[in-house]
């Protein structure tokens, strides 16, 4: 990793959502020996599109290519620079022979969302990490720096803006019983919603195509199943 190879003082960090089918999870790293949680992140190499660095970063980590990614906020306070951080990574990690004063410097850190079906992810460490992980969203350990800030400025904007973003997104199967879908957007509104009220709402919407029964028991309890026009 050679201060030559990268943008200086430019970073991105991922908030990797994922649903295990009744909670709602992100990704999230554990740095080598230093008791440090942190969000997949990484930097942009001189040659590389910013876009195509962070879908770069989450195929190391999640092994998949067709991931729904958006770019929702930028983080460049003055006091999320805490170069200790860092130089005690560094540290931890024993890395020889190679000067990285550059990573001690101030960064700025364009943020993305990514969705992706927890079923479809073997999570992968980084380098420096002792393991890659799913955190319940409620749940989550104590994150470096800005991390929770990150973390908090995601969920807003997810939850801001459910619908649109759930209709290209990856956290559901190609097809989905309603009762599925339910349980998506209660995991990320944090709240219970009444079944009738939300059906009526889902389908008044024009977004779902209605497929055939899924037969799992019961003929007269077979649940339609649905998928995203």
């Amino acid at each position: 990793m050679q201060e030559d190879d990268y943008l200086h003082h430019l970073a991105f960090d991922s908030v990797v959502f994922g649903f295990s089918g009744e909670k709602l999870k992100i990704l999230v790293l554990e740095y080598h020996n230093t008791n440090l949680f942190a969000l997949p992140g990484g930097f942009v190499r001189q040659d590389e599109n910013l876009n195509d660095a962070v879908r770069r970063g989450l195929k190391e980590r999640t092994g998949l290519d067709n991931i729904y990614l958006e770019q929702f906020y930028t983080f460049g306070d003055v006091a999320r620079y805490k170069p200790e951080v860092m130089e005690r990574i560094i540290r931890a990690n024993e890395i020889p022979d190679q000067d990285l004063s550059w990573l001690l410097k101030r960064f700025v850190s364009v943020a993305y969302y990514a969705l992706i079906n927890f079923d479809d992810v073997v999570p992968v460490p980084d380098a420096l990490s002792d393991s890659c992980a799913w955190y319940e969203v409620d749940r989550l350990p104590p994150l470096m720096l800005d991390h929770t800030e990150i973390v908090e400025k995601a969920l807003e904007t997810l939850r801001d803006n459910i619908g649109r973003k759930l209709v290209g997104g990856n956290l559901l199967p190609a097809r989905f019983t309603m009762k599925e879908l339910q349980h998506v957007y209660e995991a990320i509104l944090g709240e219970k919603l009444h079944r009738g009220t939300f059906q009526r709402k889902m389908l008044s919407t024009g977004v779902l195509k209605r497929h055939e029964k899924q037969y799992s028991g019961a003929a007269n309890k077979a649940p339609f199943l649905y998928s995203f026009e």
